[in-house]
């Protein structure tokens, strides 16, 4: 698989999350967060991001339980990744998205005190705490140091 830019996905019925990642550092960074109606975006703007940003592949973030159980989005997020797939011909992963919003409240927090944060804000963050935890797994799984 080439080295390159991903695009990692916080699903929701209301908001969807969206990061930008690279493979040569296994990092990420939040890009913007897309309104949905009913878990469904305005694909003219994930558009604009396929074309803008040509990613490799797409990460999407499943919602499971603690105990491993599936919550309601669940089904929906598997859906979204599968629309992803068939829409831009590109592999969309699946990655257990369990605690990936208090990480990244954690890390807004870290980073502003406490300042009002805007959801938006930890949508965006929570796709990078994704797509970066995907690109950890792929490191590993290559052998990458």
């Amino acid at each position: 698989m080439p080295v390159g830019v991903y695009l990692g996905f916080d699903f929701g019925y209301k908001r969807i999350g969206v990061a930008v990642g690279q493979e040569i550092t296994s990092s990420a960074r939040p890009l913007t967060t897309l309104e949905a109606k009913q878990g469904i975006p305005d694909w003219l703007m994930v558009q604009k991001l396929v074309t803008e940003w040509r990613p490799l592949a797409f990460v999407v973030g499943v919602p499971t339980c603690i105990d491993d159980s599936e919550q309601y989005t669940t089904k929906a997020a598997r859906k979204f990744a599968r629309q992803l797939h068939e829409k831009f011909s590109l592999e969309a992963h699946l990655v257990d998205e369990r605690l990936s919003t208090v990480e990244a409240r954690a890390q807004l927090f870290a980073e502003g005190g406490y300042r009002k944060i805007k959801t938006s804000e930890v949508d965006s963050v929570a796709a990078c705490v994704i797509l970066e935890q995907w690109l950890q797994q792929l490191r590993t799984a290559t052998g990458m140091p």
